[in-house]
């Protein structure tokens, strides 16, 4: 993730924690089906990142993620009460 879209693995932890966070789940942009679209504040980097995990035998994968477009700062704003 941070070699291809600069986010440290710290800041995605960060999101996936966040309370507030939206999980889309399967991730709408998902081919298999399998990969799930996490959205959460990431204090370290002072944003909204976008955080792809899936699962496999229980376990949570990160598999990419990026500062999140205008697309997903609408979803997570629509989530929040």
């Amino acid at each position: 993730m941070y070699r291809r879209h600069g986010i440290a693995p710290d800041w995605a932890d960060e999101a996936l924690v966040d309370p507030e966070r939206t999980v889309l789940e399967p991730d709408p942009s998902s081919k298999s089906g399998r990969g799930v679209r996490i959205i959460g504040y990431s204090a370290s980097a002072g944003c909204l990142v976008t955080v792809i995990v899936i699962e496999h035998e229980d376990i949570v994968y990160g598999v990419n993620g990026w500062q999140a477009n205008n697309t997903d700062l609408r979803r997570y704003r629509e989530e929040q009460p």
